[in-house]
Parts: structure tokens; C-alpha cells; sequence
């Protein structure tokens, strides 16, 4: 493959000022989680395959044994009558250069279809294992501030520090050429575990901005496994600690770098 392919499953798609969510694997992999769940629980119908060089050389193995191609997906859907299309997929670009090859694809997709506002799901890391019910958010237009302050969504001065890395910045930074709203929408984690906790605050968001129900239970599930696993660690380091001389000031932690 030389080339990024985008196939069309079906081509008599009829959308109406359409909002596009991005969730695509990440920290804590909190935006995919989100976006696979709404999928689900929204019955939303795939459109698009997107297959690209700049993923990683890589198949999935399916459950009769059988591969396929790991690429990214299109997904349309209603959402108490609004129309939404939902990006998901198994990888980001490899590279730098696929980033801003593959966001430009994306981008004329959304063109193409009409789409008014996009959201990227992310997940915010900590470097704590402790869980944090909040969302903070960026945005590529300030008008946009005020509405999703009411939707519970925290914006805090120059944060995320490191800035937004991947395809949940870079949609922000190229669809203001586009006119395009846009806003990230990050879910705080600890940047260590796939985290379907922080999934659910973000849904909770997602589900007071567009005025839907949905059920959790599958995540919560999710995450008591993922309590377990953290606890676990947890107690692991607390036994080391016991051992090794406390040479940390008060101010490190275990950050997330990426």
C-alpha cells in the first residue's frame, strides 16, 4: 500500500449540520472507549475504512482465525436528532508526517459531509493512580468556552502543559483553516492503564451535551477490573517504599511523558 485508502461502504449518506467525534486510541485509551461505547449504544452504522501506510505493519487476528488489516473507521449515527459521525480505529499515525497527511483526510471527509463542530476525546494524564471525576477541555475557538462550561467541562489556564500531542491537537490546530469548531475533551487518568473509569466521566459529559442516556454498565464492569489492577500496583510500590530510601522531593510524582 502506497498510499492512504479511504473505502466508501456506502455512498448515499444524507447528514444534517453534523458533529464529528474523534476517538482514536490514546492515553489510557479513554477517546476510544468513548467512542466504541457510543457506538454500541447507539447502533451507529460504519461508512468508511480508512487503510493508510502511515499505521503501524500490522493485522489483527480475528476470533476464527482469520486477519485484517488494522486501519480506522467512520461511523454515522443520531443522537437525539443530531447527526453525528464517529472516528475510530486502531492506531494514530506512526510518523509526523502521517498525522498531518491522515488529519487532512479526515478533515475533507468532515468537509464533504457538512460538519459543523468537532470534538476529539482524550484522556489528561496525572501520573496518579487515584481516580479524578473532572473533564478539562481545549478549544480552537473561544465562543466555545461558555457553552461547554455548562456541560461540567473544566478549562484551566495554558493546561495541558506539554500541550496535546496526536490527532486530539492536531484536528484543533487545522480546522481553524477549515472554519471549523473544534474542542478536545479530555478525561483526567493516570496515563498507565486503559482507563474505562475516566471513560465514563467523559461519557457523562458527552451525554449532557447532546441530552442522551447511556448505560454504563459495560464500562463500569471495566473498571472494577481495572481497580483491581491499580490497587494491586499500589500495594507493590507501598512494599517497595518500605525498602528503598524516599530520595523524591514533594513535587514528583509519576509523571506521564509522551
Amino acid at each position: 500500500m502506497r498510499e492512504t485508502k479511504v473505502i466508501r461502504l456506502k455512498t448515499d449518506i444524507q447528514l444534517k449540520n453534523p458533529i464529528l467525534l474523534v476517538g482514536l486510541p490514546g492515553v489510557g485509551h479513554v477517546g476510544k472507549l468513548v467512542a466504541e461505547h457510543l457506538i454500541e449504544e447507539l447502533n451507529a452504522e460504519k461508512v468508511i475504512e480508512i487503510y493508510s501506510p502511515y499505521f503501524p505493519p500490522q493485522v489483527m487476528v480475528n476470533e476464527d482465525s482469520t486477519i485484517r488489516l488494522v486501519n480506522n473507521e467512520i461511523y454515522t449515527c443520531k443522537a437525539n436528532d443530531i447527526d453525528l459521525l464517529i472516528l475510530v480505529g486502531d492506531h494514530q499515525s506512526s510518523n509526523t508526517k502521517g498525522h498531518y497527511e491522515l488529519c487532512g483526510i479526515y478533515l475533507d471527509i468532515a468537509e464533504e459531509f457538512g460538519v459543523s463542530r468537532i470534538y476529539t476525546l482524550g484522556g489528561f494524564p496525572t501520573g496518579q493512580l487515584t481516580h479524578t471525576d473532572e473533564v478539562i477541555g481545549a478549544v480552537n475557538n473561544l465562543s466555545m468556552i461558555d457553552d461547554l462550561e455548562k456541560y461540567d467541562v473544566d478549562f484551566r489556564e495554558s493546561e495541558p502543559g506539554g500541550g496535546i500531542i496526536g490527532v486530539s491537537g492536531l484536528l484543533l490546530g487545522l480546522s481553524k483553516f477549515r472554519d471549523m469548531d473544534a474542542a478536545c475533551l479530555m478525561g483526567f487518568t493516570s496515563g498507565y492503564l486503559v482507563d474505562p473509569k475516566s471513560a465514563q466521566s467523559l461519557l457523562r459529559v458527552i451525554s449532557k451535551i447532546f441530552k442522551i442516556e447511556i448505560d454504563m454498565g459495560p464500562l463500569e464492569e471495566r473498571a472494577k477490573d481495572v481497580e483491581k489492577i491499580a490497587a494491586q500496583i499500589l500495594e507493590m510500590e507501598q512494599q517497595k517504599q518500605q525498602f528503598l530510601p524516599d530520595t523524591r522531593t514533594s513535587d514528583d510524582d509519576l509523571r506521564y511523558i509522551g
